[in-house]
């Protein structure tokens, strides 16, 4: 007699933990009180922004432009969280990568440990010590802050027009289901 032992496989991630643990934060974008247009523009404008490096004053960077272009402000400082002390490094170190195919700068692996010392740095230090986050980003130095600068706007460019067109079409959906919900209701009443 043959046994066949089968190894048991971990279970699969699926997409419905990953929805489940990202509810409380997508009721709270669909319940913003705006259009699905405002809403969009504030999701990808807040995405533009993470990708930038100007850590520390994101979150005002935030305000003010969603502000300014008459954008959801909630909306556009939730994306905002994308680059913290954990993600800098690698989120950083790619968009150095990319700004080096136009711009030259340092070898990328001297400059990827810089980025995580400005990661370790950033998570030593208080969430309102505004100035010195900024001001650890800002001591790179010109030959660095370029390329980075180049990556950076590329992919928040590209990220926020695919953060827009995917949001606005979900936003959409939803809003034109809520309202045909609605009017269904409202017709029961009477």
């Amino acid at each position: 007699m043959y046994y066949t032992i089968m190894a048991e496989s971990p279970p699969k991630k699926n997409r419905r933990n990953l929805l489940m643990r990202t509810r409380p934060v997508l009721r709270w974008v669909i319940k913003l009180r705006s259009s699905p247009r405002a809403i969009a523009g504030g999701l990808a404008l807040g995405t533009f922004i993470a990708f930038t490096p100007t850590v520390g004053v994101q979150l005002v960077l935030a305000f003010v432009a969603a502000t300014i272009f008459n954008m959801n402000r909630p909306a556009a400082m939730i994306p905002v969280w994308i680059t913290n002390p954990v993600t800098v490094a690698p989120i950083y170190t790619f968009c150095y990568w990319l700004g080096t195919t136009v711009w030259a700068g340092p070898p990328l692996s001297k400059v990827s440990g810089l980025f995580i010392d400005i990661g370790r740095t950033l998570g030593h230090l208080e969430f309102w010590n505004i100035k010195e986050q900024f001001f650890a980003v800002l001591q790179m130095g010109k030959e660095i802050l370029i390329p980075l600068l180049i990556g950076s706007v590329a992919i928040g460019v590209v990220s926020g027009i695919l953060v827009y067109v995917l949001s606005l079409k979900l936003l959409s959906i939803f809003f034109s289901r809520r309202s045909q919900k609605h009017l269904l209701n409202h017709r029961k009443d009477r």
